[in-house]
């Protein structure tokens, strides 16, 4: 069973950086100078359990161009299993309790091997690709109904 839900605690933040840096320092190389910045105290941070297990991050942020979602990982042992799609739904969803939001484009820079589930979501790719971290992404953005 997935269940997704906001951090509210410390030790839930730990988890959810333990997963990140799992996910992006070890498995892809990132940097800890890039995976871990001063928005992480400004973001809405999102744990996922699988069985009770921390599988999943995710966190989001307002921007001066719009909201951000950011940081989505999954731990592999967990990938295939609809974690990542629970975590996009309950992220959108706290987004949306957000009288802010309203007019805002939402947008990422997804790794191109997700853009499928971002596009399950309506998410709709724009530009070109681009290298984040030595890494390909595309920028892909939504607007929610009002």
């Amino acid at each position: 069973m997935i269940a997704v839900k906001l951090i509210e605690f410390e030790d839930e933040l730990a988890k959810a950086f333990h997963i990140r840096e799992t996910v992006f320092m070890e498995e892809q190389n990132v940097s800890r100078e890039d995976e871990f910045d001063d928005f992480d105290q400004a973001s809405y941070h999102f744990i996922a359990y699988f069985d009770g297990q921390p599988c999943g991050t995710a966190r989001w942020r307002f921007t001066d161009e719009g909201i951000k979602l950011e940081r989505f990982a999954i731990l592999k042992p967990f990938r295939g299993k609809k974690v990542g799609s629970a975590l996009l739904n309950k992220v959108l969803n706290h987004i949306q309790s957000y009288p802010e939001r309203k007019d805002q484009r939402l947008y990422l820079h997804a790794q191109i091997f997700v853009i499928p589930l971002y596009e399950k979501a309506g998410f709709k790719a724009t530009g070109e690709v681009f290298d984040e971290c030595g890494i390909p992404h595309q920028l892909m953005e939504l607007y929610l109904d009002p």
